[in-house]
């Protein structure tokens, strides 16, 4: 009868010890493809919400929402209004890099917002809360109760895809100014300066945008954040712009390997 050979206990250390290797070479290359996979997913979302808000400013006479509290009591804030628009397009409030709530210990820039439930006048009453890690610039509003010169309120706009409009965010809206800088620190959220809601690292170095013309949808560097026009008396030359004469040092640390506009 042969002899049966077998594998020694020094050649299954061995193996392991190959296995273990590769896994170490290859986890982080799969994280990469993973991260790359959300984002491109994410941008996919934002391209429908292009969609989404190009035909509602269509059934609206070109205006963006209100943004506010309207007679019927109905919310004028983008996850009630746009509802119509959306609610058959999946899950599309949330961010695929971005999904785990802040209440279940979800923390910034991956983690999500939670709108209450129920009882809009004129809409369908929910079972379960709202979930999203996307925001809307509330200056591209038309609010009936507020005269400020700073919004956007309508579509017909010059230079429209300079407008950022929808995008990866803390809070599911922001009134960001331009006079308000970067945090000190990485995922660091202290209002009322609204630039942290957006100024946040979701995508190695970058956060997900669609653009006021509806169909700009691409990915934006933190530092370039600055140099769009969010409101209408927005300073592009502001302190924060190569325009304005901000220097390398000017960022925080965590930001100062990103990209220069």
């Amino acid at each position: 009868m042969p002899k049966r050979r077998a594998f020694t206990l020094i050649e299954l250390l061995v193996v392991v010890a190959i296995i273990a290797l590769l896994m170490a070479i290859l986890m982080p290359a799969l994280q990469r493809v993973k991260k790359q996979a959300q984002a491109v997913a994410c941008m996919s979302n934002l391209k429908q919400w292009g969609y989404s808000f190009w035909m509602y400013t269509d059934d609206n006479n070109g205006k963006f929402p209100t943004g506010e509290s309207v007679t019927d009591g109905a919310s004028g804030d983008w996850p009630v209004v746009m509802w119509q628009y959306y609610r058959q397009r999946g899950a599309l409030t949330l961010c695929p890099s971005a999904k785990k709530p802040y209440a279940d210990g979800g923390r910034v820039p991956f983690g999500a917002w939670a709108w209450g439930q129920g009882g809009w006048a004129g809409f369908e009453t929910k079972e379960t809360p709202d979930y999203g890690s996307y925001g809307m610039n509330e200056w591209a509003n038309n609010p009936q109760t507020n005269v400020s010169p700073r919004y956007w309120r309508t579509r017909d706009v010059k230079q429209p895809d300079t407008i950022p409009l929808f995008f990866d965010c803390v809070w599911f809206d922001t009134y960001p100014h331009h006079t308000q800088g970067p945090p000190d620190l990485e995922g660091q959220v202290m209002l009322p300066n609204e630039m942290h809601l957006v100024c946040i690292d979701r995508h190695s170095g970058y956060a997900n945008y669609v653009f006021a013309d509806f169909g700009t949808v691409r990915k934006v560097g933190l530092k370039e954040l600055w140099t769009f026009r969010w409101h209408q008396e927005w300073d592009t030359a502001n302190l924060w712009t190569p325009a304005g004469g901000v220097q390398p040092q000017d960022w925080p640390q965590w930001m100062r390997n990103f990209k220069d506009y």
